[in-house]
């Protein structure tokens, strides 16, 4: 079909959202630590209850799309994210922060099964990689925007400047005094409302599923579910998000309790290059994948996002500052290579094999919250010691990866000629 740019910019918008309300908890938990006085291993449950989602409904929400189509199911993400934010603006407690991040969470990883073959469609199949790769450049402008976003609405809110805007002074009417963070879920509240009044009145072009997009009946999952290499790869994919939240979500708070930086300015600032300099190794990514075997690239980064991590848990205040969004810039990689070199490594049954990789995006879940355990036992520092774990499995991927198809590079293509 003719390509369709209002529908491939529409597709661009809903990545920046996804990341805008996914990536935000960061920033956020020390002001969430100290309004509600929790524990690390408390504060570690916000992420766990946004990232189980995943776990639970990214095989259920490929057989949604393929039953419902993709606008249903986008409207219907839409309107959870809407739900889960409006419940936690009105009601900010930790019990209700919990259930509103987990319906929050259930709508992206709804959003994300339908997005993608949409994007195929609209932007047409010989365009799908170009317009991939720039939906990750929008994703990852809205995770470095949205610490930013935080840091104004809390500022203004507090009286630190002279803002009299009509955002400022409709959220002051709402917004408790002693909890201005709040206003972030007034804000994704009416995004998200924005959003479905937005698909709702778009024609959305019928979508034909190719192969490695439906979701498989329940006996491919049980044959790929026997194979260890399944299994492995699914950890690896645990590893990355795990890796990529227990960073991100730690990197504040860790700022805050060793060095003591303000967590609402030079905090947000950290997370916010962290997903800044993670969006422009992914482009940096691209290129060395032209150049270099994918494993090799993954073998080399994931070594220098250990000793990056190394740097900022037991260096300066200042060391950390930079060490940390450094960690996301060698990170960038990891997701898209683990994944292909997952789908190559199997002859059949790709969409069931998406589905469990995706699945495994739970790791997020999982890894903040062993990390705000070990955090509470034995101190922060030493409970960011864990990803030392999850970067060691990634990195072992380069070693013992042996995909059926290889990535091309340039050197290939010449002993081809």
């Amino acid at each position: 079909m003719k390509r369709n740019y209002f529908i491939v910019g529409l597709i661009f918008l809903i990545f920046f959202v996804i990341s805008f309300l996914t990536n935000i908890l960061g920033p956020l938990i020390p002001d969430i630590i100290k309004s509600f006085k929790l524990s690390l291993t408390l504060a570690g449950f916000l992420p766990f209850s946004f990232f189980v989602a995943y776990g639970v409904m990214s095989i259920p929400a490929g057989a949604f799309v393929e039953k419902f189509g993709g606008k249903p199911v986008m409207v219907a993400s839409f309107m959870l994210a809407f739900m889960g934010s409006f419940l936690f603006a009105v009601f900010p407690y930790f019990s209700v922060a919990i259930f509103s991040l987990f319906i929050i969470g259930i709508g992206m990883a709804m959003l994300q099964v339908a997005i993608n073959p949409l994007l195929r469609t609209a932007g047409g199949e010989a365009h799908f990689a170009f317009n991939s790769v720039l939906a990750q450049v929008f994703f990852g402008a809205a995770s470095f925007l949205s610490p930013q976003v935080y840091s104004y609405l809390v500022g203004n809110l507090q009286g630190q400047t002279n803002d009299a805007s009509f955002i400022i002074s409709s959220l002051s009417q709402v917004v408790p005094s002693n909890l201005p963070w709040i206003s972030l879920y007034w804000v994704f509240a009416v995004i998200s409302l924005a959003m479905v009044v937005m698909i709702v009145l778009s024609r959305l072009p019928k979508v034909e599923l190719k192969e490695d997009e439906r979701a498989g009946a329940w006996e491919s999952y049980i044959l790929l579910l026997k194979n260890k290499f399944v299994i492995l790869y699914f950890l690896g994919i645990f590893a990355y998000v795990g890796t990529e939240q227990g960073v991100a979500n730690w990197i504040s708070e860790f700022l805050n309790a060793y060095h003591g930086l303000d967590p609402q300015v030079v905090g947000a600032d950290a997370v916010s290059y962290f997903w800044g300099l993670l969006t422009a190794g992914c482009l940096l990514g691209l290129l060395l994948l032209k150049l270099f075997d994918s494993r090799k690239i993954l073998i080399g980064f994931s070594s220098a996002a250990i000793i990056s991590l190394s740097v900022a848990l037991f260096g300066s205040a200042n060391m950390a500052m930079y060490a940390f969004p450094m960690v996301g810039f060698f990170a960038s990689v990891m997701w898209s290579v683990i994944f292909s070199l997952a789908l190559n490594s199997a002859d059949k049954y790709h969409g069931s094999f998406s589905g469990i990789l995706c699945t495994a995006i739970i790791g997020g879940a999982i890894v903040p919250l062993i990390v705000g355990v070990l955090g509470d036992i034995f101190g922060l520092r030493f409970g960011m010691t864990f990803l030392y774990l999850t970067l060691g499995y990634i990195l072992s991927i380069g070693f013992w990866a042996k995909p059926l198809i290889t990535n091309v590079t340039i050197s290939m293509k010449k002993k081809k000629q």
